[in-house]
């Protein structure tokens, strides 16, 4: 009887040590949850006790670390087709048009798609019947796939130039740092890729008139707090500067978001020396390696931030 009567009481005494650690771990879990969140992804809308983000990633929206406009990029030779581009962007800001198309994709109703009418840019004489746009479609809302056909903002665009030109679209997808150098030596008739205007772009191609503006913002992973007291650019600056070289930051090569990161003069950007900067061809693989934990964080403009952490974070 004595034996039994101690393995009750070891076995209750487990029972509460059990509870005891899982208490611990409650109340770990709230302490977590007064922390400042600047993001807008996963927290209940209220910035200053957010629940715990359990999201793989976060964006901090409402902290631009830029400003920027973009616009389509022409060869300096091709006054024609930036004369035709403004009058378009000019009939469809008009109109309300733009803002139609532009919101459309930012809140999921839009359903243009657009599938390329032959495997390869043509050659010869059939060239001419073509508006062969330059492109990096993995930039959502402007530019990406929905199963083999292209669609976004600037597809969009590009189809109603193309239409106005009584020519075939043709939608060239390249790298993206290989737009401005393809515009200039012809390959492409115009790139509408979510380019940034710039002082240093200028130097090799023409733009047409500025038609969306928009920022760099920074994205974390979703239990990363070392920005959470964050409220201006300035602050993630700080931020960024106190780090090491292990420290890595991801961004898609030739962007604003890269130069932001690495430094760049002729955009007049410093960069961060202290830190290391990894370049990616799309921002989608840079948010990816950020949610597997081989970066600390990615620079990327703010609409693609947005729509990018969605869907990694399967939402």
């Amino acid at each position: 009887m004595k034996k039994i009567l101690s393995i009750l009481l070891a076995v209750l005494m487990l029972v509460g040590a059990l509870a005891m650690i899982a208490s611990c771990g409650d109340s770990s879990t709230s302490s977590n949850a007064g922390s400042t969140n600047t993001s807008t992804s996963g927290d209940t809308g209220n910035t200053n006790n957010p629940t715990v983000n359990a999201d793989k990633v976060k964006v901090f929206t409402e902290i631009e670390l830029t400003a920027e406009s973009y616009a389509f990029a022409v060869a300096k030779e091709n006054a024609a087709m930036k004369t035709a581009a403004n009058e378009l962007l000019a009939s469809l800001k008009e109109s309300g048009e733009l803002d139609k198309i532009i919101n459309s994709f930012f809140d999921g109703t839009a359903t243009f798609t657009y599938k390329n009418p032959v495997s390869s840019v043509p050659t010869g004489s059939d060239r001419n019947n073509y508006l062969v746009v330059g492109t990096n479609a993995y930039f959502p809302p402007f530019e990406y796939y929905e199963g083999d056909k292209f669609t976004g903002i600037d597809i969009q665009i590009a189809s109603l130039l193309a239409e106005k030109l009584n020519k075939t679209l043709y939608v060239l997808d390249m790298d993206f740092e290989a737009l401005i150098p393809a515009t200039k030596n012809g390959e492409c008739d115009i790139s509408m890729a979510g380019l940034t205007v710039s002082e240093e772009r200028k130097q090799t191609v023409d733009f047409t008139d500025e038609y969306y503006e928009s920022a760099q913002v920074l994205i974390v992973k979703g239990d990363n707090t070392l920005f959470d007291g964050c409220k201006t650019a300035e602050d993630v600056e700080a931020v960024l500067k106190a780090q090491s070289s292990s420290f890595k930051v991801g961004a898609q090569n030739g962007t604003t978001g890269y130069m932001y990161a690495a430094g760049d003069d002729g955009f007049g950007y410093d960069g961060f020396a202290n830190l290391t900067t990894n370049g990616y061809t799309t921002g989608a693989l840079a948010v990816q390696d950020l949610a597997n934990g081989t970066i600390d964080a990615v620079i990327i403009d703010k609409q693609p931030a947005i729509m990018i952490a969605a869907s990694v974070n399967g939402k």
